[in-house]
């Protein structure tokens, strides 16, 4: 009888309490408290709020010259509260960070947006009651103003509402393992960096490993009611040398994954390691290159930088809509805005492509919208914009793409902008078109870019329409025998709309590039897809070179064995 007994009490026992719900359930109670109490005399409560904690375990490793700089373990538990007063056609947003009320007479006192990292249901209340408070009357202040506003502004009919309306979304997600081997990574980042610091060339480098962990609660009036997990793992290479004539070069490898056993073996990082060494040796005593506007074929990790910047933060959807942007694909959904062989697309939902880790994935995005996939330009043609909760003239949906750091507002942002092409061309064909532009242009030479170490936008209507990139490897290609040849100083510079329009062929392969991606919002995981294209005219201009001496006699460790 023993035996059936303990099974039987093995099956009714309940599942050990999650902590995680009894802080989400401690959020919902204060967010129900306000909405039903929180006014001020006769003007209205809110008819939205939002609540968000984040939850950061955070493990970080920092070698240099072979020894440990850092060995870091960070906590940290961060709030944000949306409140709005009004209702979704017309409320108290307004399109930048700061409330309106700060402009005027604001508050002498502003609350910290922390939570406690004790899982203490009644002090996350308190930390949220306080901030909420403050965030209500600053929305009341912006309310009444923006009303205000309006007696002196002529009507627009075309005037989206100010919020959309997103049907409600409740996930309990699993708990995520969250894994750091310690030992591994002090042995890593001291033995890689011991490597790159007896480099003589070198004048500085080092070896950086980090691991996050993200717990999400959130939850909304509406009531959508999210708790997730996300881990993401880096490991960060990075050299530093100079030119004899004084100019500043760097190169760096970056590795990427949501588990630390999705990372590549450290055999392969050390064996990268050494390819990013001789690269950055053979760039140092590379010739310059003069300004230069003519063919170019940028491979795929720099194809995915142009169209990230060209493309991508221009179809961001806040900026169809501000004063203060240029606007350069407003009015343009339906019409030819790329090369019609080339479809873009932003898949929030996708976690690999051909077996390499994207980094912009996620379940929901910061406002609690379904991550989804977009195709935002099919063969040439504008059909949407990337869409967070404010709506664009003619879209009144969000497409799950509000995104923000940390505890930041959150904007339509990129995710995984995936490029495809329908004129696929073998890597040695694309160079053959590449000579045979650049003789039809009459050129003495064409470029081959194969890395970009990263690249912005200026997207403001107050200034020109431009995008620039910096590449690190650029070889100028004999348009007799082919022959390549590494050079150096100049910056890839362009206009969008000239630029993307240039595109004359792609190749069949296709890089992922990941990285972070800064913008009004913060800093964001990214990733972006695309195959190496041949571009009819690039423009490149000369780098910045630097005149500084590099140190006069060798370092220490590089004189050791």
């Amino acid at each position: 009888m023993f035996v059936p007994l303990a099974l039987a009490l093995l099956i009714a026992a309940k599942p050990p309490p999650d902590a995680r719900q009894d802080l989400l359930d401690a959020m919902v109670d204060e967010i129900n408290r306000n909405q039903a109490e929180l006014k001020l005399r006769e003007n209205r409560g809110p008819y939205f709020i939002g609540y968000q904690l984040k939850d950061y375990d955070s493990r970080e490793v920092l070698a240099r010259y072979g020894a440990v700089f850092q060995d870091a373990t960070t906590r940290d538990r961060k709030i944000s509260v949306d409140v709005r007063v009004g209702d979704y056609a017309f409320d108290s947003s307004v399109g930048d960070d700061l409330d309106l009320s700060f402009a005027l007479k604001g508050p002498s006192y502003l609350t910290k947006k922390s939570a406690p990292i004790e899982d203490d249901p009644a002090a996350l209340r308190t930390a949220l009651w306080l901030v909420t408070d403050e965030k209500y009357k600053a929305a009341l202040f912006n309310f009444l103003k923006k009303k205000g506003d309006d007696v002196y502004a002529v009507e627009d009919p075309k005037r989206p509402p100010s919020f959309t309306k997103e049907a409600p979304e409740v996930h309990l997600g699993p708990r995520v393992p969250f894994v750091f081997t310690r030992d591994r990574w002090l042995t890593f980042a001291r033995e890689v960096s011991a490597r790159l610091a007896r480099e003589k060339a070198f004048f500085d480098s080092e070896v950086r490993i980090s691991a996050d962990k993200v717990v999400r609660s959130f939850v909304t009036t509406e009531g959508t009611r999210l708790v997730t997990e996300d881990t993401l793992y880096g490991v960060h290479l990075k050299a530093y040398t100079r030119a004899d004539d004084g100019q500043l070069l760097e190169n760096s490898r970056e590795f990427y994954a949501p588990l630390e056993s999705q990372l590549p073996t450290d055999a392969a990082m050390k064996k990268e390691a050494e390819v990013m060494v001789a690269d950055l040796l053979a760039l140092r005593v590379a010739p310059t290159i003069d300004p230069y506007t003519g063919p170019a074929i940028l491979e795929a990790d720099a194809a995915g930088v142009l169209f990230h910047e060209a493309v991508g933060h221009r179809l961001e959807g806040e900026r169809q809509d501000s004063d203060a942007e240029g606007k350069t694909f407003r009015g343009q959904v339906g019409r030819q805005v790329l090369p019609p062989f080339i479809t873009v697309i932003d898949d929030a939902t996708a976690t690999e492509r051909g077996g390499k880790q994207l980094n912009g994935h996620y379940l929901f995005d910061e406002e609690g919208v379904r991550a989804q996939k977009v195709t935002l330009v099919k063969a040439g043609v504008l059909q949407t914009y990337l869409l967070s909760r404010r709506p664009v003239e003619g879209f009144l949906k969000s497409n799950g793409h509000g995104r923000a750091q940390g505890n930041r507002k959150p904007i339509a942002r990129m995710a995984n902008l995936i490029v495809e092409s329908t004129r696929r061309l073998p890597a040695a064909e694309l160079k053959a078109q590449l000579i045979a532009e650049a003789k039809r242009q009459g050129k003495p030479f064409g470029l081959l870019i194969r890395d970009i170490t990263g690249g912005n936008t200026n997207t403001a209507g107050f200034g020109y329409q431009a995008f620039k990139g910096t590449p690190r490897m650029v070889y100028r290609v004999d348009l007799k025998t082919g022959a390549e040849t590494l050079v150096r100083g100049v910056e890839i510079v362009g206009t969008p709309l000239s630029s993307i329009n240039r595109i004359l062929a792609t190749g069949q392969a296709e890089g992922v590039f990941n990285g972070f991606c800064g913008a009004e919002s913060g800093m964001v995981p990214v990733s972006t897809v695309a195959p190496a294209v041949l571009l009819q005219e690039l423009e490149l201009q000369r780098a910045q070179e630097g005149k500084d001496r590099p140190p006069l006699i060798p370092s220490p460790v590089s004189l050791t064995k």
